[in-house]
């Protein structure tokens, strides 16, 4: 009997034998060895917001290669020159304030949201050979929770930078390696050979 073709996104759900998602009769839990390590997801970290970053400098970027500088002579008695001031050109602004932030925005809404939601990695959980999921289904969690996963770690790195440390340092310690987006949302990371 052969096994049934991947769904949609390529990625097949966890089969409950990898042992997270418990019944009556199954072992209470998994060893940490079943889910992902902490340096292999801060890496995929590093990967998925690398985009934003250059994103964001070439915005930067063009705002300083676009300065226009203004002269003007005094023309009083004083005779004191002229006096030169460079300012942000009109490009410039547009680019670095709206542009590319609304570019890199986009991104992580197509790479956090949309693609780790419906196939279970963003980029850089696929280039690291692991996926995010439900915890009780072992499916990827789709769009709407994703995004709002993801919106939850800004918010508490906006609301304060020690408790998002914390948080995303949670795995260190936790038998199911999970974040505390993870714990609060039902997610778990686990690797790709996992999952088929």
């Amino acid at each position: 009997m052969t096994a049934p073709p991947p769904p949609p996104g390529g990625l097949r759900p966890v089969p409950a034998s990898v042992g997270f998602m418990t019944s009556p009769g199954m072992p209470a839990g998994p060893s940490a060895d079943s889910f992902t390590p902490w340096r292999t997801r801060v890496c995929a970290w590093l990967l998925d917001y690398l985009p934003v970053s250059l994103l964001i400098g070439i915005g930067w970027a063009v705002l300083a290669a676009t300065r226009e500088t203004t002269c003007v002579a005094d023309i009083s008695e004083y005779d004191l020159g002229e006096f030169c001031r460079a300012d942000a050109s009109t490009v410039g602004t547009v680019s670095a304030l709206a542009v590319f932030p609304l570019l890199a925005l986009t991104y992580l809404i197509w790479n956090l949201g949309y693609r780790q939601g419906v196939t279970g990695c963003s980029i850089g959980k696929s280039i690291m050979g692991f996926q995010l999921i439900g915890e009780k289904d072992g499916r990827p969690i789709g769009f709407a929770v994703s995004l709002l996963r993801e919106f939850g770690y800004l918010l508490l790195l906006a609301a304060c930078g020690l408790l998002w440390f914390v948080a995303v340092l949670y795995p260190l310690w936790d038998a199911k390696r999970q974040t505390v987006a993870d714990k609060i949302m039902s997610t778990v990371c686990v690797p790709l050979s996992t999952a088929h």
